[in-house]
C-alpha cells in the first residue's frame, strides 16, 4: 500500500462522511448519508512529525473502516463513492 500524506488521507475520509472530533489523537466517526453517527471510526495522530501515514498504521484504518486495504484506499482515493461504501457497510451488517 505505502505510505500516504496524513492531510490527503483525513481529507479523503471528510468527503465520505467521516466527521473529525479532536480528542487525543484526530478521530473520524463515520456518519451515514441521513446524518446518524455510527460506530466506524479510525484516528490519526496529531503532531508535525507525523506527515505521513506508515503502511502498518494505513492497513489498521481500513481494519477500523471495515474494509481491506485495497478498498480503504480506494475510499480515500475517492473510486470508491461514500454510496458504494455504505451500501457495504449495510450488507455486511456493520451499520443498519
Amino acid at each position: 500500500m505505502g505510505t500516504r500524506k496524513k492531510d490527503y488521507v483525513q481529507n479523503g475520509l471528510k468527503r465520505k462522511g467521516f466527521k473529525l472530533s479532536n480528542n487525543d489523537h484526530a478521530k473520524f466517526t463515520y456518519i451515514t448519508q441521513e446524518g446518524l453517527k455510527t460506530s466506524i471510526w479510525t484516528k490519526t495522530s496529531f503532531g508535525s512529525s507525523h506527515k505521513d501515514i506508515s503502511d502498518d498504521n494505513l492497513s489498521k484504518m481500513a481494519k477500523q473502516c471495515r474494509l481491506s486495504n485495497k478498498e480503504f484506499m480506494r475510499l480515500v482515493d475517492c473510486s470508491l463513492t461514500r454510496e458504494m461504501y455504505e451500501i457495504f457497510l449495510k450488507e455486511n451488517r456493520h451499520i443498519f
